[in-house]
């Protein structure tokens, strides 16, 4: 991975591919947390990107830099996948530039729209003070505490690990953004193609927030997954990735194409859906 104003990348895929996938990691995520998506999708032809955030301490901080960083790599629009408090980043980028877009479309994982729902807007502002071992604790109360699944209980590890790998001002810094006072004007983002991606058993989101993401966007396709808890990029990859193609397969043959049309049929995706059993319902 290489440091780039100064966020860390993962960028894989052609660079002929001028409109890409880019995947923002949630509170104690690294770039390298998507690497099924990864290895995956850009086996698949897709030009795919991973980041992991600096330190920033507002959403317009992060803004203004994550434009910058497109500005950069010289991408005028680009996909977004973002889980948790990447998903609420993402949103909140898609409206920081709606007058000149810069989001082509949304694919939001276990996210939400209002940082009020964590009920700890009130203490936002305090975190760069709380020592290391402190906001760990807080961020590890989110995870699944119960019995779950293997590939489950894999993922939680490997989440732990990389969140072991955070510094203090790199948590504290992630978690105001995610508790700070905010949320998603839709208006400025009615018009983005977006994708709510949720699961159906235990997350560390409330029914109600996911509930208002679909008010929020009532148009937007739904990808609901039986099982996969708060990661299930990690552990159950094959129907994220899965979801993430269908949702990019409406861009196939335009100028906003994440793909190389010559290395992925939408026959063979086709072939794929059915092998999950996912019905159109649930497209």
């Amino acid at each position: 991975m290489t440091l780039i104003l100064p966020f860390k990348l993962a960028c894989v895929g052609p660079r002929s591919i001028r409109c890409p996938l880019i995947f923002l990691p949630p509170v104690s995520g690294t770039a390298d947390v998507f690497f099924r998506q990864i290895l995956a999708l850009t086996g698949w032809g897709y030009r795919v990107i991973a980041l992991q955030y600096p330190v920033y301490w507002d959403h317009l901080e992060f803004c203004d830099g994550f434009r910058k960083l497109l500005d950069h790599l010289q991408l005028d629009k680009v996909h977004l996948f973002g889980a948790s408090l990447g998903g609420f980043l993402a949103q909140k980028f898609a409206e920081y530039t709606h007058k000149s877009p810069r989001v082509h479309s949304l694919i939001l994982c276990n996210s939400f729209s209002d940082t009020s729902i964590f009920n700890q807007t009130w203490t936002a502002n305090s975190f760069w003070l709380m020592p290391t071992f402190m906001l760990k604790k807080i961020v590890l109360g989110n995870f699944s505490s119960g019995p779950v699944d293997p590939m489950m209980a894999d993922a939680i590890d490997f989440m732990v690990n990389r969140l072991e790998s955070l510094g203090q001002s790199e948590l504290a810094s992630r978690l105001t953004l995610n508790c700070q006072n905010s949320y998603v004007e839709p208006h400025k983002i009615r018009d983005i193609p977006v994708t709510i991606m949720d699961v159906f058993d235990q997350s560390a989101l409330s029914t109600e927030a996911k509930e208002e993401m679909y008010k929020l966007y009532p148009n937007a396709r739904r990808a609901h997954l039986k099982t996969g808890g708060n990661f299930p990029y990690l552990c159950r990859s094959a129907e994220v990735n899965l979801y993430v193609q269908i949702h990019l397969l409406q861009f196939h043959g335009t100028k906003y194409a994440a793909i190389d049309p010559s290395m992925v049929s939408a026959e063979e995706l086709e072939v794929q859906k059915g092998s999950l059993g996912i019905s159109q319902e649930e497209q």
